[in-house]
Order: structure tokens, then sequence, then C-alpha cells
């Protein structure tokens, strides 16, 4: 806990340097993206070893279990892990056990490979494949049509024209709606470039490795940092946010969600706020995430097993879904792009703040059973099904 405070207090300072130094909204030598790489290891790296060193190993998630680290680091390993040529610029982040196994080239392996169904498949042997030229090629191609289709589309749908005085006095509400999830649509481009180049740089040096699939290929995306396709067609917050920006995900589980006993929702949005930098708007996007995300909660837990009992049912309910969820992240989003509270507040204000108010009535006219109660009515799954089907120890947890 001392690391984390130290750590992102720093990391806040410079941010706050840059931001209110330096110029405010302008663009400038952003030297904090690194530091936020090397938060996110140096507080992951404290959390894992604490968990090594914990004597009381019940009191650990199966996930704690995993990543937890019996030895101390060397010096060259600290630094090798938190400042390695790979992730250093851009991430993206990996669990200790998991860069150290492919540095040493002796991961973690146990007596067969599992697939992400949980079935074992003893075909394949416990070796890594060399980097497959073809998925290095692939995720390439993925960043070029990425940046191609940010540089085009992106000023054809500028988001500062959702607060335009006359687009909002003239255009009809629904025009407003569409045109704001374009507008959107259009930045996401820029992170898929970013992260997929960082994923691609990776895979190249021979990290990233997670596995066989079910046809025998082998698997890069243990660091992955987004799958762009469950982003596009998500039909529920989380979904969205379990395929956004992975691995800080991962991080926020592991140092926050995890280990906070009270409202862990609430304090990890707020964390991820501090971590992304001093500007208000990213403070109002997570605020207002916390209200969508317990909405977005209490509605799929009591409306959607009505719509499970046929295929057709089941296809309008995620029609619907895919359309709420792709709008509430839109609104959500928008201060994180304006950056600025006045531009923000007035977005909002032409939306009446409907979708604020609207999940506020869902989260407290649906029940949801607290956390701890779901966890003690989820299934108990073995070590071996609790933890991923890849070749390294990895972290991820089954969902139940």
């Amino acid at each position: 806990m001392y690391c984390l405070v130290v750590a992102l207090g720093y990391l806040s300072f410079c941010q706050i340097t840059r931001v209110y130094v330096f110029d405010y909204g302008m663009y400038s030598a952003d030297f904090t993206g690194p530091m936020m790489v090397i938060t996110q290891k140096i507080t992951s790296l404290a959390f894992e070893i604490h968990d090594g060193m914990c004597r009381k190993e019940e009191q650990l998630t199966p996930n704690q279990k995993v990543l937890a680290i019996r030895r101390m680091p060397s010096l060259l390993e600290y630094f090798s892990y938190n400042c390695n040529f790979m992730g250093i610029l851009a991430g993206p982040t990996s669990s200790y056990n998991d860069y150290i196994a492919f540095i040493e080239g002796t991961p973690c392996r146990r007596s067969k490979d599992h697939q992400t169904n949980g079935k074992t498949n003893g075909r394949h042997k416990q070796t890594d494949p060399s980097p497959n030229v073809s998925t290095v090629v692939r995720k390439l191609a993925t960043c070029f049509f990425s940046l191609m289709v940010f540089l085009s589309v992106c000023k054809v749908f500028p988001v500062e024209r959702n607060i335009d005085d006359d687009f909002i006095a003239t255009t009809p509400f629904y025009a407003q709606v569409v045109y704001l999830y374009l507008s959107m649509l259009t930045t996401r481009p820029k992170y898929y470039f970013v992260w997929t180049l960082a994923d691609a740089i990776n895979n190249a040096a021979g990290f990233g490795f997670n596995g066989y699939n079910s046809d025998g290929s082998p698997r890069w995306d243990l660091i992955s940092n987004l799958r762009i396709m469950d982003i596009e067609f998500a039909t529920s917050f989380k979904m969205f946010l379990d395929n956004w920006n992975i691995q800080t995900a991962h991080w926020l589980k592991r140092v926050c969600y995890e280990r906070c006993p009270y409202n862990p929702t609430a304090a990890t949005f707020i964390l991820s706020a501090m971590w992304h930098g001093a500007y208000p708007g990213y403070y109002l996007t997570f605020l207002t995430g916390i209200v969508v995300t317990l909405a977005a909660r209490a509605m799929r837990h009591n409306v959607r097993p009505y719509f499970l009992g046929s295929p057709s049912h089941k296809l309008l309910y995620d029609g619907i879904t895919w359309a709420g969820t792709q709008i509430a992240i839109c609104y959500t989003v928008v201060p994180f792009v304006l950056l600025s509270v006045g531009p923000s507040m007035k977005f909002y204000r032409s939306w009446y703040f409907s979708v604020h108010i609207g999940c506020v009535l869902l989260a407290v006219a649906l029940p949801v059973k607290p956390r701890h109660l779901r966890l003690k009515e989820a299934p108990v799954f073995s070590h071996q099904d609790s933890t991923s089907t890849d070749g390294h120890c990895n972290q991820k947890t089954k969902a139940t």
C-alpha cells in the first residue's frame, strides 16, 4: 500500500506539473506516458511480493496465489522488468512471473496445455513456439488500417461538434445520438494503433505466447491490450471494459478491486482517474462510469434472465443492449476527450443529464446482491479451472 501511495503520488505530481505548468490542453512532450506504465509495474510487483510473503495463504484469492512472488527479485531483474525496451513507452504491463519466465526461457508449465474451455490437450509439447511472422504481420496490418481510418475519418466527425450551439439547436435529438456514436467511434482507432503496435513489438521479441487454440495454432495474446471486435460489438458495459485496455484493467483489479473492502467499484474508478492524469474530464468520465456500471449490473442481473428462453429473445436482447452500451459508452467518455469541465458540462446539459438520471434510477430500483454474497454463491472451481488455459502462469481467472 505504501508503494502504491508513493508511486501514484509522484505520478500525480508530474501529471499536474505537465498540465498546469506547461500548456493546458495543448500538445507537449508527454513524459508521463512511460511513467504511467512503470507505476503499474512497480505497484503490481510490490503487491505480488507481499502476497508471496503472506503467511496466511488462505486469505489470498486463487488469482493472487498464482501471481505471488516467492523470491525477492535481484536489482537486475527489478530494472529489467520495469525498464525493458519492449514496453517502456506504451506497455503493455505484464505480471512479473510471466516476464521472468520469458527471459529465462523456463515458463511455469502445468502438466498439460489447457484450452480456454478448461479441456486438456496433450498433443502439443510444453515449449514456446517461435514468434509467428503471420501473427506479427497481421497486427502490423491492423495498426496501419487503424491509423489510416483515424487520419482520414476523425476530422469528418469532430467530437467538439457535439457541443456546438448551432448543432444542438438545429439537429433532432436522434441525429445527435447518431452523430455522438460516429464521433466517438472515430476516436478509437488511435488507441487500436498504439496498443496493437505495442503488442506486435512484444510478439516479435518472442513475448506473449499464451498456449494453443483448439485447432493447435499458437495464441499470442498473453499481454494483448484490446480485442477490437469484442469492443465494437459489446453488449454490456462490463464486456466493453473487459476488452478495452485489458492489462490496465488487470492491474486495477489486482491492486484495488480485489483488495478494497468497501465499495470496490467506486474505488477502482477513482484510482483509474488518478492514474490517467490531472484533467478534470478524466474524473467526470470515471465518476460517470461508476453509476453506469452499477446500472448495467442491475439490468443484467434482473432483466437478462427473461430473454434467455429462446434464441430469438436472446438476439433481441443482444441488439437492444448493444445499442444501449454504445450510447452509454459514448456519453461517458465525452469528457475524456474534451478534457475541460466547461465543455463537458455543456454536453451533459444538452442531454439533460438523461443517462446519469436513468442510471441512478435503475441502480436504486433494481436490487443487486452485494459482492461478497455473490462470491459465496458462485460455483467453486478447482485450482486448475480457476486459472486461464495458457502456456505460462497466466493471471486471468475464469468468469463465473
